[in-house]
């Protein structure tokens, strides 16, 4: 006879599985995006690189599974896993380079992954996304475009001519 304290070991168990499931699902997910991103982009693949998507960050440095969220986590949770992705943009006028840095969130439900890269609309992707990544990869390049545009944006408002200043004296 399954007693009460049965049922919720089972729930446990299978609270469990589903979150290993959700990790090494969502994980796989992320290093395929990293892995394809430089050739999408048309950049050899050391301009892209996996990175904590939250404070500092080198993208010169391999962070392995320190990109990702669950890193150091005492518990695994069913929950959305978010990993950092990097661009290393050089510039035109010298030898330096700009690094570009998007968070993505991802989770599996149902059979499919729902994928939020920083600002922009959700994304379904299946769970067999051989091939399907296109559209992660167009709302990356989205969303690191659209940091320019609104910096420039702000720079340009001609509503701030006239405003705050700042006397040398």
């Amino acid at each position: 006879m399954t007693t009460k304290y049965d049922e919720l070991k089972d729930a446990i168990k299978d609270y469990g599985d589903a979150a290993l499931a959700n990790l090494v699902r969502c994980k796989g997910f992320g290093e395929a995006v990293v892995e394809g991103l430089a050739d999408w982009l048309g950049c050899p693949p050391e301009k892209v690189a996996a990175v904590p998507p939250g404070g500092q960050f080198d993208p010169r440095h391999d962070y392995g599974e320190a990109a990702f969220s669950y890193h150091g986590q005492p518990v695994i949770r069913l929950e959305p896993i978010v990993f950092g992705i990097c661009v290393a943009v050089e510039n035109v006028e010298d030898s330096g380079s700009l690094w570009l840095r998007t968070a993505i969130r991802v989770e599996v439900t149902g059979e499919t992954f729902d994928v939020f890269v920083a600002n922009q609309a959700m994304l379904h992707v299946p769970l067999e996304f051989s091939g399907m990544l296109e559209p992660v990869y167009e709302a990356i390049h989205k969303e690191l475009m659209a940091v320019f545009k609104t910096e420039l944006a702000d720079f340009h408002d001609n509503r701030y001519e006239q405003g705050i200043g700042f006397f040398v004296g």
